[in-house]
């Protein structure tokens, strides 16, 4: 029986549902980290819960809780990325699309397993092994050219890791 390519990619990505337990963030390109800042909070009522600068990865970022308190599991944020210079992978998105929505990222409870079913799936990793990310997070990277053209992360929160080492490259 032939199948539509809608149909054999709804097959392909069936298992990646499990895989993925929420939203964690949207990574937003700006040029100004200050300025952005002082915008979200001002129209949106957001709040930082973090800056930090990350120079393996290039940027300043401030991490802006959607909902109210301390960061905690489940919480969604807004990720503002100010990049340190026009060579760091934040830099060059801007030159060539100007600020906005660089990537989204997604929650998952064992990174390496996610890595795993997706690696398996046929979908390219930027990283291989996670890293270091905000708020102590355990990050990778997946390739947007499999993701429908989406800079796709997964996130493990300290909070998901339950004192385990899941793996940080550095």
């Amino acid at each position: 029986m032939l199948q539509c390519r809608a149909e054999r990619g709804v097959a392909r990505w069936k298992g990646l549902a499990s895989v993925l337990t929420r939203i964690d963030h949207v990574g937003i390109a700006c040029r100004d980290l200050a300025a952005k800042v002082v915008f979200y909070e001002s129209v949106f009522g957001l709040t930082v819960v973090s800056m930090e600068t990350n120079e393996e990865q290039g940027v300043k970022e401030a991490m802006l809780a959607v909902t109210e308190g301390a960061p905690q599991p489940g919480v969604s944020y807004v990720q503002l990325l100010e990049p340190l210079g026009p060579d760091t992978p934040v830099g060059r998105f801007i030159a060539r699309r100007g600020e906005g929505v660089h990537h989204v990222g997604y929650g998952v409870t064992d990174i390496a397993a996610a890595l795993a079913s997706v690696e398996t799936a046929g979908v390219r990793l930027i990283d291989s092994r996670p890293r270091h990310g905000s708020l102590g997070a355990s990050i990778a990277f997946l390739h947007p050219g499999d993701i429908g053209g989406v800079l796709t992360e997964f996130v493990q929160s300290s909070h998901d890791s339950a004192g385990t080492n899941p793996g940080i490259s550095n």
